[in-house]
């Protein structure tokens, strides 16, 4: 069972928006993630490349915790708002679930759960300001 302060460091991290650093520091060599009901991606590796691949394609993202962090045992379940800014053209906006399964101080599965029709062209959150 990941410790509570494990899980607010991890928070923290993706919150800063060091998606990647959080792959690289919290998830375990044989990780998983499975986005709703696409097929999953296997292997610390494969995840950092996927991610670094997404952050790619925007000049920043912004990611908001919407609520309290849920834990039971092993189990943590993040509600997410992520604000993807590109080049140019609209802002992208997106909530998600993200399940969790821990081995100890390690993150061994992660599951998505979103609405992909989300992704159309979104205003920033009220009170925000640009990000760059």
């Amino acid at each position: 069972m990941p410790s509570r302060a494990t899980i607010e460091a991890f928070a923290k991290m993706v919150e800063s928006n060091d998606h990647v650093g959080a792959i690289e520091k919290f998830y375990a060599t044989d990780a998983r993630t499975q986005e709703n009901m696409a097929p999953p991606t296997v292997g610390k590796e494969a995840l950092i490349a996927k991610e670094s691949g997404v952050l790619a394609r925007y000049k920043s993202v912004r990611t908001t915790r919407l609520s309290p962090i849920l834990r039971d045992g092993d189990t943590v379940v993040f509600h997410w708002r992520f604000e993807f800014f590109p080049e140019s053209g609209p802002v992208r906006a997106m909530e998600e679930l993200a399940l969790q399964t821990w081995r100890g101080e390690e993150l061994i599965e992660e599951r998505f759960f979103y609405d992909p029709r989300q992704m159309q062209a979104a205003k920033p959150a009220q009170g925000a300001s640009s990000v760059g």
